[in-house]
């Protein structure tokens, strides 16, 4: 459910925290979260240094191009799944998007984007993962990035403390998770502080499960876009515009969508269908095989929430537009390059 940063120079050795680190993580871990320090020493004494997430941190997808980003995700593989899946948990999810207002197929997309509907949840011991990126996040040696290097470490030791709260709160087993590089974890990919925030019971069992329950999962992904991401019931994602430069320049608005049509029109943006009226958006330009621009709106950010990239919205969206869409009535999608589908 995070983007990590591209790293260009090589990656330094990783090494587990001196001793002084160790204790200062014990002792603020201890009093923000309640915990006794013997567990979390106990947990940290099981996790280990992984090298491999350093690596797969250094190269994420989301620094590709559109053009080449699009066809690792937008794949009839996918598609296909999709609507057999949606087949398949229609009433369950037709039971969640009227609760919560967010449609059944942006659910089953994130889902297939993310873990294939729960069948690459990923192999890194979660425990591993967080341990390696809270004492070694990759650092790039340049002076604009060592502020974002060290919130990115900062964000990842709290999430390595919060994994330690929510094993206490869940009765998990925290060093036997599995889940991506980055610490992400079932299903939905969860980080820690999204599991304890937002995850639900969906099925009233008692437990909030996004390993193998279907009902909490969903309900957990439709509440993460209510509650963080700010989705509205029934309002649109984004929609294709023409550009030509107009008499007004917008102001960055660094993504979120409050530029009216209005002034969105003076600036040179057309949107190519119908909008309702009152609506604010954001545009975006897209590097595709020619530049596509696009009009975005608050349900586009609650889906870049989810992994602060837009080119990673823009391929949920419209998987899950072609999941929507009969069979019958779209063109099959070519195939990915050979190197296409990223390992978690």
């Amino acid at each position: 459910m995070t983007a990590a940063d591209a790293i260009a120079t090589p990656l330094p050795v990783a090494r587990p925290p001196s001793d002084e680190v160790r204790a200062a993580f014990v002792k603020e871990t201890a009093a923000k979260y309640g915990l006794d320090a013997a567990y979390i020493e106990s947990m940290l004494a099981r996790a280990q240094i992984r090298e491999s997430t350093l690596t797969a941190m250094s190269r994420p997808a989301e620094t590709k191009p559109w053009r080449d980003y699009r066809p690792i995700f937008i794949t009839q593989q996918r598609i296909d799944g999709g609507r057999a899946f949606l087949a398949e948990h229609r009433d369950q999810l037709a039971k969640v998007e009227a609760q919560y207002g967010v449609p059944a197929e942006v659910i089953v997309a994130i889902l297939g984007v993310e873990t294939m509907w729960g069948g690459n949840t990923g192999k890194t011991p979660v425990l591993d993962a967080l341990y390696t990126l809270a004492f070694n996040y990759p650092r790039t040696n340049a002076p604009d990035k060592i502020e974002r290097e060290n919130q990115r470490e900062a964000f990842f030791r709290d999430e390595l403390a919060q994994l330690m709260k929510l094993g206490k709160e869940s009765g998990l087993d925290i060093a036997t998770l599995n889940g991506s590089y980055a610490g992400a974890m079932g299903w939905g990919q969860f980080m820690p502080s999204s599991y304890r925030a937002y995850a639900v019971d969906g099925d009233g069992d008692g437990m909030r499960d996004l390993f193998t329950d279907p009902d909490d999962v969903f309900a957990s992904v439709a509440n993460y876009f209510v509650k963080k991401g700010g989705w509205l019931r029934g309002q649109p994602v984004m929609v294709r515009a023409s550009f030509t430069p107009g008499p007004v320049a917008l102001v960055d608005s660094n993504g979120d969508p409050i530029h009216s049509l209005a002034t969105l029109e003076q600036a040179g943006y057309k949107p190519l269908e119908p909008i309702p009226a009152g609506l604010t958006a954001a545009p975006i330009l897209l590097d595709g095989a020619t530049d596509e621009y696009w009009l975005t709106f608050r349900n586009f950010r609650a889906i870049w929430s989810y992994n602060n990239s837009i080119r990673y919205a823009t391929a949920v969206y419209q998987l899950s537009q072609l999941i929507a869409q009969p069979a019958e009535s779209v063109a099959p999608v070519a195939a990915p390059p050979s190197d296409g589908q990223p390992g978690a």
